[in-house]
Parts: C-alpha cells; sequence; structure tokens
C-alpha cells in the first residue's frame, strides 16, 4: 500500500501531529517538528498535499509558536486566529505576512546595529586623530623647549666660565653669548625644566589615551565584520562580548 492511498483524514492527522508536536520556536525547532519550510515543500510534490498543506489548522499551529502572541492577549489572539480562518485570508497568507514583517524588523535591526557600529568607529577615528594632533603639536613644543633649554645652560656654563681665567678669544665668545642672553637665566631654566616635564606628561597621557581608541577602534571593526558576515546573529553591543571576541581572536592567533 503506498503512500497515496492513505485517506485525507489520516494525512491531516499526521501534519497536525507533526505542527504541533513539542512547543519550540521557528529559529530552534525541535526534530520532528514540522515547520513552514516542510509545508511549503509538501505544498509543491503534489496537487493534494498542496490541498492538505494548506489547511488553516496546520497554520494556527504555527502562528501560534513562531509568532506568539503576548501573554496579556493570547485570549485575544487565539479568537482572532480563529476568526481569521473563516475570513478572505487564509492563515497560511497571515503566516506570510508575519513572516515577512518579521524578516523586515530584523534587516531593519540588523542595519541598525552596522549603523551603529560605524559611527562609533568613525567617531573613534575622528578622536584618534584629534589626539595624533595634540600629541604632534606637543613634541615640537617639547623639541622647542629643549632647544631653549640647552642653549640656557650653555649660556650658565659660559656666565660661570667669565668667573675664572680663560684665553682671551675663548672669553670673549662666552662674554658675548652672556651679553645676547636678556632673560633670568636660573628662573627661565626653572621654567623651562618644570615646562619640559609637563610636556612628557601629556605625551604619556595622548600615548595611552590613543593606545585605547585604537583599541577600541579594532574591535568595534572586528565585530562590524562580524556582524556583517552573521546578519542572523543576536549582537547586543556588551564590552564583555566584545573582549570575549578579542580573546578568541588572540588565542587563535597564538594557536
Amino acid at each position: 500500500m503506498g503512500w497515496w492511498m492513505l485517506p485525507d483524514e489520516l494525512w491531516r492527522r499526521i501534519l497536525e501531529l507533526g505542527t504541533t508536536s513539542a512547543s519550540a520556536s521557528a529559529s530552534n525547532p525541535p526534530p520532528c517538528r514540522l515547520t513552514y519550510r516542510d509545508l511549503c515543500c509538501l505544498s509543491i510534490t503534489c496537487r493534494r498535499l498542496h490541498r492538505l498543506s494548506s489547511e488553516d489548522s496546520l497554520w494556527s499551529s504555527l502562528l501560534l509558536s513562531d509568532f506568539p502572541p503576548p501573554p496579556s492577549n493570547a485570549s485575544f489572539n487565539s479568537t482572532s486566529a480563529s476568526s481569521s480562518s473563516s475570513s478572505s485570508s487564509s492563515l497560511k497568507a497571515l503566516y506570510k505576512i508575519r513572516y515577512e514583517r518579521d524578516r523586515e524588523q530584523k534587516r531593519l535591526a540588523h542595519r541598525r546595529i552596522i549603523l551603529r557600529i560605524e559611527s562609533e568607529v568613525a567617531e573613534s577615528s575622528r578622536k584618534i586623530r584629534e589626539m595624533e594632533l595634540h600629541l604632534a603639536q606637543e613634541r615640537e613644543k617639547m623639541r622647542i623647549t629643549v632647544a631653549e633649554l640647552l642653549n640656557l645652560r650653555r649660556v650658565r656654563q659660559a656666565s660661570a666660565a667669565l668667573k675664572v681665567w680663560q684665553p682671551e678669544v675663548v672669553r670673549g665668545t662666552q662674554k658675548q653669548m652672556v651679553e645676547q642672553c636678556n632673560v633670568p637665566v636660573e628662573s627661565r631654566i626653572s621654567a623651562l625644566e618644570m615646562e619640559l616635564r609637563l610636556c612628557k606628561q601629556q605625551i604619556a597621557n595622548y600615548d595611552k589615551a590613543l593606545k585605547v581608541e585604537n583599541r577600541k577602534v579594532d574591535i568595534a571593526k572586528e565585530q562590524l565584520e562580524s556582524v556583517k558576515y552573521h546578519p542572523l546573529h543576536d549582537f547586543s553591543r556588551k564590552g564583555n562580548r566584545n573582549d570575549k571576541h578579542g580573546i578568541r581572536r588572540k588565542r587563535s592567533k597564538h594557536a
């Protein structure tokens, strides 16, 4: 006895058992559960299965399992689902509408995640450019400070050398150097040494901040590639998730 000899009642019962077995979602169905894909595949096999797989009793179970209503509206949705079966549109068409709406919502959510990560990358890149500019300014300022400090130290050495005997040629050069300096040497050296320490501290702070921002950009770019490569995954943009991905990436590189 072939499968085509089975009566419609038996086929209908088999399909109902398949769609109502073990409550689960469309994204994680049990192995024995028939999904909307299975019913669609059955519907293109023959006219008989097309008619049986399009019955509202099957799609009603799929609607409730794949698109469960909120708890407060459970009774309302069950009555609306039963009433819609008697309306002009079938539950299969209603399932298609909700499926396409859910798919569009997921697509828009995925697009929002990509735009948010791209905006974070752009903002971090802007901060990096600003810090690199400030860092270059501080390094130029430190170079000028060091040059002036070395010059003043030579003036101080020349001033001390004038107090002892020197050859006339050397003494004239040192005297000219001291006379050309029109600022108080000791106070100016103290000010320049303090300014040099501040420049070094600022450069160290900028270097540290640059490392942090570069690390953030690397993590964001890595997650952006992952989101684009896995559009159906749930990316919640949390720090611990980013750190975990970073640790996995490091371990895979060292492996």
